[in-house]
C-alpha cells in the first residue's frame, strides 16, 4: 500500500482517525514536516477546532504550500472536518484566509430554518447525507447513509460541481466537497461506524482519479 502520512499541525482528533487505520491495517505516519507531507504518496488532513489558530500552525510550518502541492500533484488527498474547510479561500471564523486548494468561503450557521425556528448550533450528532455524484469513496456506502457531524461552520462553496455530497440542517450544507485527486467529508467519518469505515478504506485504495459528468 502507498505510504498514508496523517497531518498533524495540533488541530485535534488524530487519535481517532490513527484508530481507523489501524483497524483497516494501514500503515501510515503521523507527521506535521512539511517535507514528510510532501514525501507522501497520499495524505489525510484532519481537524477540529479554530479556523484562526489551525491556519496559524500550518502557515508557521510551511503545510500549506506543501497541500498545495500534494494536490498539484494529484495524489489522493483527504480532508475531515477543520480539514474540510480551511482547503477553501477564507473563513468567517476570525475573519481567516485559509489554504484555498478549492474556492469558496466558509460561514457562520445561522443557527435557524428557512421558517426562522432556531436550531441548535454547533450541529452534532448523526444526520443523512445525499450523495450527489457517483465518487469512488462512495463505493458501497448507500444514499442517505447516516454520518457523525459537529461543526458551528459550514462550507460555501463558489462552484457547485465541487459538492459531492449535502446533509440538511436549516439549510442544505455541503457534506463531502472535492475535485480532481482532492476529497473532504464535513463528518468525521473516522467516528462514523461502519460506513465510515468503508469510505476510509474506499480512500485509501482510490487512485485519485475523478472527473464529475
Amino acid at each position: 500500500m502507498a505510504s498514508v502520512v496523517v497531518v498533524d499541525y495540533g488541530a485535534g482528533n488524530l487519535r481517532s482517525v490513527v484508530n481507523a487505520l489501524r483497524h483497516l491495517g494501514c500503515g501510515h505516519t503521523v507527521s506535521n514536516d512539511a517535507a514528510g507531507v510532501l514525501a507522501a504518496e497520499r495524505v489525510i488532513f484532519p481537524g477540529v477546532g479554530g479556523a484562526a489558530s489551525a491556519m496559524a500552525a500550518i502557515s508557521a510550518g510551511g503545510l500549506g504550500e506543501a497541500l498545495r502541492e500534494v494536490y498539484r500533484s494529484g495524489r489522493p488527498l483527504l480532508g475531515i472536518c477543520l480539514g474540510s474547510q480551511i482547503v477553501f479561500e477564507h473563513s468567517e471564523e476570525g475573519d481567516t484566509p485559509c489554504i484555498g486548494l478549492l474556492p469558496g468561503r466558509v460561514r457562520l450557521h445561522p443557527g435557524r430554518d428557512a421558517a426562522g425556528v432556531r436550531l441548535k448550533v454547533p450541529h452534532m450528532g448523526w444526520n443523512a447525507v445525499r450523495q450527489l455524484a457517483e465518487h469512488p469513496v462512495f463505493e458501497g456506502v448507500p444514499d442517505r447513509t447516516a454520518f457523525y457531524f459537529v461543526h458551528s461552520y459550514f462550507i460555501d462553496a463558489a462552484r457547485a460541481e465541487h459538492v459531492l455530497a449535502t446533509v440538511d440542517y436549516g439549510l442544505t450544507i455541503p457534506a463531502v466537497v472535492g475535485s480532481g485527486s482532492f476529497v473532504a467529508t464535513q463528518f468525521h467519518l473516522e467516528k462514523s461506524g461502519l460506513p465510515g469505515l468503508r469510505m476510509l478504506a474506499n480512500f485509501l485504495a482510490w487512485d485519485g482519479r475523478f472527473d464529475r459528468r
